[in-house]
């Protein structure tokens, strides 16, 4: 028997805790900082290295790292400096999200497909380079902002005006200081992450989530309103290609550079003319879509991370997976992704069932209460025989929890409905 202890405060981190929590294996589960959904929460900072590494050694841990930030300070090197067990990429292996120029430059010569790009830090170069083109264009922010550093373009002008947000206004501050700006390919949108542990990688269950805001994909990118598992978009002979061209040539390719990648890998990849071309990496599980895969588990998730961790994934069975669909509906508070109210106490939160979980998020325990304390505040996730019976099944839940600025996207789970 171990303890677990998982890092960070999301619905990610919820999933993972309580899909964790299942495994015959663990004495006892930890997260840091955790929610008000989460139990055992160790109040410490997702960037206080030292004093998880204390923690996770005093209290004997197996330690799942579930956001981006401490991977790129370098948590796991961190940990393995002190031998202790841990689940997650190296600083260097997380360089694939941590910078999105160094994925691109990356892509470009292990011959990844990917759209093509360039580089800038002047933003009068930048300006004369967009002006210069023939197509619209994304603009992104080198460094971490939390899954909004991305700004799709649809003339010349929001181009520019991407370019003044990213580099002149230093709204996402020092992760943009550089810019990409790279070909806009439309098509279809879809996650795909595998599970590695350097030497081979085995995928999870497809998925698609939705990151604006507003229903049909209107207004600005958010963290993710929602997500769904399985989804239609990637059929079998899709997910072979992206496990191809895409998975196991990154995993390759990073380990001939010399960078062992263990952990979750997240392709964001966009299909076209049914061809894959990764749009980002994430070198952890997605944010809302680990909801409905880890619910959708039907196996010891324990096994999986720990092999991850050690090398030996080859040792284990292909993973199970309910045949059920899955649906999250990410409820917000309103205002998010920019400015939004918290601590208003949230009703309603006994509706699980069987088939319907609530992850927290953006929640935290007073006084015997639930409050929110986030834009992102609960993942309403349910099971459904067929994706319109989870798609009901996730509304119905959600609409029996209140809190007085709850906003929620309508159309969670519908696209996938016209692929079928």
């Amino acid at each position: 028997m171990t303890n677990v202890l998982v890092v960070g405060s999301g619905g990610r981190e919820h999933a993972l805790s309580w899909k964790l929590s299942q495994s015959p294996k663990i004495n006892k589960m930890f997260t840091s900082p955790g929610n008000g959904g989460t139990s055992n929460n160790v109040l410490m900072s997702i960037e206080d290295l030292d004093g998880l590494a204390n923690f996770a050694k005093e209290n004997r841990c197996f330690t799942v790292v579930g956001p981006e930030v401490p991977l790129a300070n370098g948590i796991v090197d961190r940990f393995m400096d002190l031998n202790l067990n841990i689940f997650g990429p190296t600083k260097k292996a997380a360089q694939l999200e941590s910078s999105k120029i160094w994925a691109k430059e990356f892509m470009k010569r292990n011959n990844i497909p990917t759209a093509k790009f360039e580089i800038f830090t002047d933003p009068k170069k930048a300006e004369s380079y967009v002006n210069s083109l023939d197509y619209n264009v994304v603009v992104k922010a080198d460094g971490l902002a939390a899954g909004k550093g991305v700004i799709v373009c649809s003339s010349k002008d929001e181009a520019i005006s991407a370019i003044t947000t990213i580099l002149v206004k230093k709204t996402f501050g020092d992760a943009g200081n550089q810019i990409i700006i790279e070909e806009r390919i439309d098509g279809i949108e879809a996650s795909y992450i595998a599970l590695s542990d350097g030497n081979i990688a085995i995928p999870m269950a497809t998925s698609q989530d939705h990151k604006r805001i507003y229903d049909n994909d209107k207004g600005p990118n958010t963290g993710g309103m929602g997500a769904y598992s399985p989804t239609p978009v990637v059929d079998e002979l899709l997910a072979k290609k992206i496990q191809e061209k895409v998975i196991d040539k990154t995993i390759h390719a990073m380990k001939e550079e010399g960078i062992v990648f263990r952990g979750f890998l997240y392709a964001g990849i966009m299909i076209k003319n049914n061809e894959p071309y990764v749009l980002e990496y994430n070198v952890r599980m997605g944010d809302p879509e680990c909801q409905p895969i880890t619910i959708r588990m039907d196996f010891d998730l324990y096994d999986y991370l720990l092999a991850s961790s050690e090398g030996r994934l080859s040792d284990l069975p292909p993973p199970l997976w309910k045949k059920q669909t899955a649906v999250c509906v990410v409820l917000a508070s309103e205002g998010y992704p920019e400015s939004y109210p918290k601590d208003e106490e949230i009703f309603g939160l006994n509706s699980k069932s069987e088939d319907v979980q609530i992850f927290h998020a953006g929640t935290k325990k007073q006084d015997g209460k639930i409050l929110t304390n986030g834009g992102r505040v609960l993942g309403v996730t349910a099971l459904g025989d067929t994706l319109e019976d989870a798609i009901e099944n996730a509304y119905a839940a959600a609409e029996k929890i209140f809190f007085p600025h709850k906003y929620y996207r309508k159309d969670n789970g519908k696209k996938g409905l016209s692929y079928l």
